[in-house]
């Protein structure tokens, strides 16, 4: 076994060994080449890198969509992406050839502005800290100390490279120019101790700081972002001063010193200077945005958790800033296809909803719900498709809207949907394992454990939520109002005979006529309401027919806009289990719901303003259509006598 390991670690260090050398050998021709030669190959292999690297042309041109697309045409971005692969490749090769010149042919071909920045803050005695970015040919700005260093004593810190060799390599020629370098891995302790004695000490700070990072502004998008220069600053009272080089003709560069960092708090927090850098940071790139590192994923989509309660460091907004200017976070969610899964998403859609400050959530789903997700202030807009409509068809659908999807949910379990959202090009897919759709999805969330064997729908649709960061245990997701408070007296009371499932979840109409019948014959002041499908109208008909008591039959007659309307207006609902019943629950209407061949483990209204009624037979819960013994003594077994007195203890009434 450790045979084996020697051998492998003897590989590795020839391969890195081998990949050192062939630099050396790069390094070799490019002493013997002119600089404006190198720069403008550069140009060349930059040009075509953006039409034969197509993974990093769509980063770029995404990032660019974020960072300008408010205020450029897709073609000037374009021009913009185009022209930063070749100011790339080209600063590349000029920093692989930069450190083979002395300092002073770099410095002939480096023009400094502002530098007056740093000797004043020598003069106040007070240590510098620079914030640095990938622009450019950032290689100017180790191999011209002379340009910038003004008293101080410089120093940065670096990621080490994994390749031994070539990390010493460029350890060496730091060291020689002057510079004390800090090992990131070895914490900030060092680095802080040696800005305080008048160093001067230049962090990097335009890339994704993932699950450490502050989540703040940049570009008007949330992106995680490194707080260490202002952890820096607060402990080491240094002056903060972004630098940036640009672009100044061929083989050329201008390196320039912002000023003085300013932070609009009258108490400097280390979350105000961050945001502060990002401020600048993005000032400075606007200035030359070619020349920034466009092909680096800033607003990286953290996994799993995209969502941002469980982040430490949390989110932060500048003072005064306007949240109408956050650019959204665009999240698709697959509805499910019944009425009553959909009511049973609804905490989870409510969860996810808080879980980031710029969360626009956006669900696909059946057109017969449209109506239902567009009543939840959560839902910003409804995407219907038709029943039987193609799978290309629904992904044009979903591209149609014009929108940048970051994310989808579903809470779907079919392939066909995932597939959908596959087509739709959505980056990222989230969703249970489902049946044959693993290999669709890049976040796939673990079935969550049940104690008692079964978990009830509404908590396996938060667990999505909780997989991709949501608190699920905060108040208010299930919490959706309470109902109609009566002012004249009568109890308005909603009847949904139906089931559009099949007969086995339907109690039979003449025990549901004998129960209002009872009780209105007791009580005068009940009035009732029949609820009902569309094909399910000659039930409410024979239903009407069979009352001797007040009612309004809208069974078939009622849009789901309507329906939502009128059940608002009732303080109960008498029900099988229907998609009805879970609507009313999502609206805050207490309800008393007849279960025969289902769970209501699983399916059953959630809190204490409901009421089950079920006697279970052997061979329940079945979930059959229709009974296989032709009987239903499930249903059969439940009374008229305990459902009535079910409805007068909901409804708060006497008997």
């Amino acid at each position: 076994m450790g045979s084996a390991r020697d051998s492998a670690s003897i590989l590795t260090r020839t391969g890195q060994w081998m990949v050192y050398a062939l630099f050396r050998c790069v390094e070799g021709v490019l002493r013997l080449l002119p600089l404006i030669v190198i720069w403008h190959a550069g140009r060349v292999l930059g040009t075509a890198a953006y039409f034969l690297a197509g993974k990093y042309r769509k980063l770029a041109l995404n990032n660019l969509h974020i960072a300008f697309g408010r205020e450029k045409s897709e073609a000037e971005r374009r021009r913009i992406a185009r022209e930063h692969f070749a100011s790339l490749f080209a600063n590349m090769l000029c920093g692989f050839k930069l450190p083979l010149m002395s300092e002073a042919e770099v410095a002939s071909r480096v023009t400094a502005e502002n530098m007056h920045h740093l000797k004043e803050a020598f003069d106040a005695g007070r240590p510098l800290l620079h914030p640095i970015m990938h622009a450019s040919c950032w290689e100017v700005m180790t191999q011209v100390p002379s340009i910038f260093i003004q008293g101080h004593h410089p120093a940065s810190i670096y990621q080490p490279l994994r390749n031994p060799y070539l990390n010493a390599l460029v350890l060496r020629r730091r060291e020689k120019l002057g510079y004390k370098l800090f090992d990131r891995q070895a914490g900030f302790n060092g680095p802080i101790r040696y800005v305080r004695d008048m160093g001067m000490l230049g962090i990097l700070v335009d890339q994704h700081a993932g699950d450490h990072g502050m989540w703040c502004p940049f570009f008007d998008r949330l992106a995680s972002t490194t707080n260490i220069v202002a952890l820096c600053a607060m402990r080491a009272n240094a002056v903060i001063l972004p630098m940036m080089v640009y672009d100044d003709g061929p083989a050329r560069w201008r390196f320039v010193c912002d000023g003085p960092l300013v932070v609009n708090e009258s108490k400097p927090t280390i979350e105000g200077i961050t945001m502060a850098i990002n401020q600048a940071v993005e000032r400075l790139i606007r200035k030359q945005p070619e020349s920034w590192f466009w092909v680096h994923n800033r607003w990286k989509l953290p996994k799993p958790h995209f969502l941002l309660p469980n982040y430490r460091r949390g989110v932060a907004f500048p003072e005064g800033y306007d949240l109408n200017e956050l650019q959204p976070f665009e999240l698709l969610i697959r509805s499910p296809n019944w009425l009553g899964d959909a009511c049973m998403a609804f905490p989870m859609v409510r969860a996810i909803k808080r879980g980031r400050p710029d969360m626009k959530i956006t669900v696909l789903g059946p057109d017969k719900l449209e109506e239902l997700w567009l009543s939840m202030p959560e839902v910003s807009r409804y995407i219907g498709k038709p029943a039987k409509e193609g799978l290309l068809a629904v992904a044009k659908r979903i591209k149609a809207t014009g929108v940048h999807f970051d994310a989808a949910v579903l809470c779907t379990n079919s392939t066909r949907s995932t597939l959908e959202i596959w087509l739709a090009g959505i980056p990222r897919r989230v969703g249970f394992k489902g049946s044959f759709r693993r290999k669709l999805l890049n976040q796939i969330i673990r079935e969550p454990k049940s104690t008692g064997g079964k978990l009830h729908h509404a908590h396996r649709y938060l667990h999505i939520a909780k997989g991709i960061g949501a608190d699920i245990e905060q108040s208010g997701l299930w919490d959706a109002g309470s109902p109609a408070v009566s002012t004249d007296g009568t109890i308005r009371i909603g009847v949904c005979a139906g089931a559009e499932y099949g007969p086995a979840k339907r109690w039979p109409l003449e025990r549901f006529a004998e129960v209002v019948n009872h009780i209105s014959a007791q009580h005068a002041q009940f009035r009732w309401q029949l609820f009902g499908a569309p094909g399910e109208k000659e039930m409410g008909e024979k239903l009407s027919a069979l009352l001797q008591a007040p009612h309004e039959n809208l069974v078939g007659k009622t849009r789901l806009s309507e329906l939502i309307a009128k059940l608002r207006e009732c303080q109960l609902l008498l029900t099988n289990d229907t998609g009805t019943m879970h609507l009313a629950a999502a609206l805050g209407i207490p309800t008393v719901s007849i279960f025969g061949s289902t769970c209501p483990i699983e399916t059953g209204p959630l809190g204490d303003r409901h009421t089950v009624i079920q006697h279970k037979a052997p061979c329940s819960p079945c979930f059959d259509r229709e009974c296989r013994f032709g009987h239903y003594d499930c249903m059969t077994k439940v009374s008229p006598a305990e459902v009535a007195a079910a409805v007068l203890k909901t409804a708060g009434v006497a008997q």
